[in-house]
């Protein structure tokens, strides 16, 4: 277990809704994207513009082949005017995305994918204009058995993090006296994600990370926790929401719409 050097929960007294504008662009928030070509056409994407940052709960999915198709939507999304940004989750090729150059961004360290596309790499604290926000991507693929086989290749054991990371979020979060506006992952807490499987009729599956979060939850001062993973858009507490298809503001604490 990763202790941090306080404990703090409470319930923290917020409006219902505020969204954060930057003197040149809003912070949005969205879930898994799963490499749909369908979501960068979309009417939401669409409503991106100039200096906006889009930040992705994991599961991000673009960069996975390396064939031609693939290149020119990186080299589209690498082009926007805006920036895209994303938390790793557990359907991601992670030796394409280690292989793309490391450098500091907003005070933490991401992989460059191309121009404006970022990775956000686990355990950093992102300094937005004066907005401090936590991200910590990976998790466990409920179908790693079926993917780890010879024929497919396509399962990352990089998906769960490794000590080393573990350690590193813990101690950012230290440095940063356990209190940080916003934090933004691909899994949840393990409270969260065991109450939405179970109103979901579904078993409880949960791994390391999960628990490791909850330990967070339990430390950190935070305004809101969004996460993705779970393919729903739904605002679970007044403290979490999860997202899948809706992109909302960063500070939103509504049903997204």
């Amino acid at each position: 277990m990763y202790s941090f050097s306080i404990t703090i929960f409470r319930q923290k007294e917020k409006s219902n809704f505020y969204f954060l504008k930057r003197g040149d662009g809003m912070i949005y928030v969205t879930g898994d994207m799963h490499g749909d070509e369908s979501r960068l056409y979309d009417a939401q994407w669409r409503k991106l513009k100039s200096g906006d940052i889009l930040i992705v709960c994991g599961d991000f999915g673009y960069l996975w082949d390396g064939g031609k198709r693939e290149k020119s939507v990186i080299d589209y999304l690498g082009s926007r005017k805006f920036t895209v940004c994303f938390v790793d989750g557990t359907h991601e090729n992670f030796s394409k995305i280690n292989r793309c150059h490391e450098t500091i961004w907003k005070g933490g360290h991401v992989h460059r994918i191309s121009g404006n596309l970022f990775h956000l790499m686990r355990g950093q604290i992102f300094n937005i204009d004066g907005i401090s926000v936590f991200t910590f991507g990976g998790g466990e693929s409920d179908d790693r058995l079926v993917r780890n086989t010879e024929e497919s290749g396509i399962w990352f054991r990089e998906e769960l993090p490794n000590p080393d990371q573990l350690a590193e979020g813990a101690r950012n979060l230290d440095e940063a006296g356990l209190k940080v506006d916003y934090i933004i992952t691909h899994e949840p807490p393990l409270r969260v994600k065991s109450s939405m499987l179970l109103r979901k009729g579904q078993s409880d599956s949960v791994n390391k990370l999960n628990g490791y979060f909850e330990e967070l939850a339990r430390s950190v001062k935070f305004n809101h926790w969004y996460f993705g993973s779970l393919h729903e858009d739904r605002l679970v507490t007044a403290d979490y929401t999860c997202l899948f298809e809706k992109i909302i503001p960063l500070g939103s604490k509504e049903q997204p719409k």
